[in-house]
């Protein structure tokens, strides 16, 4: 019956899984997490202490303290950076702003005419790179900027900044949250005493002009986009500014969550290289997969005994009392190996052993479908290889021409006949390499579609806008035949790639140029034929033989004389452009007029 099979099956394996469940959990609970945070801990602190060292023996400068924060965080999965006295980002000129203060001394409590500013308290760096409306245009060398703060160990601390004094209060104004959140939170102590306050810590509002800006590129961005740690680095600095925390004789290891994540800041006192009072401001994570990976390693080393144990007891059990049914099921699963699906294992209970049955049924059945598919997937993998050994020859047999024409030309300069033909000799090898490089480019680009593995990215795009850049691009080989061009476009937007469709009007025009006779005429249209836009490029005075209408798409294809590499081609676009057309799986084509050659594709019309 199914109760009974039921039963066995859900003591054994209920108790078995409870008691690894309730160990592994209470040892983690217990042992586990308390070791690693010491662990972690531990180790973090070490490297503090050698990084102070490094710090006071390296060389100074931006780059040198970049790098020493990014290989500290490789090496201890933990953010680390140095703080001056007063808790602001030591080496951080990078992202900086320098402003030449607009007021009368002798009215003013701030006498200082230039003041410093860090960024990174205030702006995302990110902004300067997106064009956020809130920093650009106003931010920049020369514009006049509001500043507002608090007179603090007589400096000038700046809270806000925005366009003018009446910006100081809108959104578009800028502000260090921390010191601003903090100063609430100070004056609330006050309990209405506010004048006290602001005898102590007083605000003032100054006007001056950026006279220097410095944004961080490449590399040095990168220091400047961790938020979670700059975020940290102001409420500690704003906490030091207030007082509300002295500068410690030794580290401070303090626990902080953010989203759910804890996290450990280490707090240590230093001194610079010049002597002077600094920081060291670490911030690591509790949850590194890594790490927890292997100090687990050590920790299941305790279970392994009793885990073996109960599996050699479990197995025991098993064979005597439920093997007569597994065998059966054994042997068909044995055929399923040797990829014989074609016996099914024969259902006659309603149990678990039954419904283990159906599922091998089952899994015979879709393993079956599986195989068919990887034997679709190795016949792809073939085609790909084909494709590769394609290219390999093509390339073998293409380049076998210009290196002939290299290497004559290199005997002839080697051997110093025709001397005055030297420049000659020395063109006609550039030309060469060049032809090489276009030839080589262009193969890439058409293995990359015929391997099948490339995925065209579709997007809506008006196509009378590309013709006209297509035109404006080949403006001067058009002038230097004498060609008359006739564009008869719709303003139509329509569906595709608009690159790889700007690529195969390009082949079709560079065509069109590239055979028309002098003087002649090449004429550009669009039509729309039942949600449809037919593109199409006609060039007069040149036809191409009937027998080569449907040969000129493959690749390395030259019929008449006129279309040999001389003409500057690689063989290759009318091949790239078939390919790309057909993974828009629009129609295209070629064909004669009574004047000349029209080559045309179709596109959607977006609806």
């Amino acid at each position: 019956m199914n109760k009974s099979i039921v039963l066995k099956l859900f003591m054994l394996t209920a108790g078995l899984s409870l008691f690894l469940i309730v160990a592994i959990f209470a040892l983690q609970t217990v042992f586990f997490e308390r070791f690693y945070a010491y662990q972690k801990v531990k180790d973090v602190r070490a490297a503090l202490t050698a990084y102070e060292q490094e710090l006071l023996q390296g060389e100074d400068g931006l780059a040198q303290t970049a790098k020493r924060e990014q290989d500290f965080y490789e090496q201890h999965n933990t953010w680390i950076t140095t703080l001056d006295e007063q808790g602001n980002l030591k080496d951080a000129d990078d992202f900086s702003m320098e402003i030449k203060l607009e007021h009368d001394e002798d009215d003013f409590a701030y006498s200082a005419r230039m003041i410093h500013v860090p960024l990174y308290s205030y702006i995302n760096v990110e902004d300067f790179y997106t064009n956020n409306p809130f920093v650009k245009p106003w931010i920049e060398e020369g514009e006049h900027i509001a500043l507002e703060g608090l007179i603090m160990n007589d400096q000038l601390i700046i809270q806000r900044m925005g366009r003018g004094p009446s910006y100081l209060r809108d959104e578009s104004h800028l502000e260090n949250p921390q010191l601003v959140n903090k100063e609430y939170e100070v004056v609330n102590r006050y309990q209405g005493a506010t004048e006290d306050y602001f005898k102590k810590y007083p605000s003032i509002q100054v006007s001056g002009r950026i006279t220097k800006l410095r944004i961080p590129e490449g590399a040095a961005v990168s220091r400047y986009t961790n938020r979670l740690l700059l975020q940290r680095v102001q409420t500690f600095q704003a906490d030091l500014l207030y007082g509300d925390i002295s500068r410690p004789q030794t580290g401070q290891v303090i626990d902080y969550e953010e989203n759910h994540v804890n996290y450990k800041l280490f707090i240590e006192p230093i001194q610079d290289a010049d002597g002077k009072p600094a920081y060291l401001f670490a911030m690591t994570s509790l949850q590194p997969v890594t790490e927890a990976t292997d100090m687990m390693t050590d920790y299941y080393i305790y279970i392994m005994g009793a885990a073996v144990l109960l599996v050699v007891l479990v197995s025991f059990y098993y064979s005597r009392k439920i093997a007569r049914p597994l065998l059966r099921i054994n042997r068909t699963a044995q055929q399923m190996a040797a990829l014989d699906f074609s016996e099914k294992i024969p259902v006659g209970t309603k149990d678990e052993i039954g419904q283990l049955s159906r599922s091998i049924n089952e899994l015979s059945e879709r393993l079956h479908d599986h195989i068919d598919r990887l034997e679709q997937d190795i016949e792809k993998e073939k085609q790909l290889e084909h494709t590769r050994k394609e290219f390999i020859a093509g390339v073998s047999h293409e380049l076998k021409t210009p290196l002939s024409v290299i290497q004559s030309c290199i005997s002839v300069l080697k051997d110093g006949i025709a001397s005055h033909k030297r420049e000659h000799y020395f063109a006609a090898m550039e030309d060469e390499v060049h032809r090489m490089n276009l030839l080589i480019g262009d193969m890439l680009e058409l293995a990359k579609y015929e391997s099948g593995t490339y995925k065209m990215k579709m997007e809506s795009f008006y196509i009378d806008t590309v013709i006209e850049r297509i035109c404006t691009k080949l403006a001067a080989d058009i002038e230097g035949k004498n060609l008359q061009l006739h564009a008869s476009v719709q303003p139509v937007e329509v569906v595709g790639n608009e690159l790889r469709i700007e690529q195969v009007l390009i082949n079709f025009l560079t065509n069109a140029i590239r055979y028309s006779p002098e003087r002649e005429s090449i004429f550009i249209t669009t039509m729309e034929e039942q949600g449809s836009i037919k593109i199409s490029i006609e060039n007069k005075g040149a036809h191409i033989p009937d027998e080569q209408l449907e040969k000129i798409w493959d690749r390395f294809y030259r019929g008449e004389p006129s279309r040999q590499r001389s003409t500057g081609g690689t063989g290759l676009g009318l091949a790239i452009s078939k390919k790309i057309l057909e993974m828009h799986g629009m129609p295209y084509g070629v064909t004669n007029t009574s004047g000349g050659v029209i080559f045309y594709f179709y596109l959607n019309k977006k609806t």
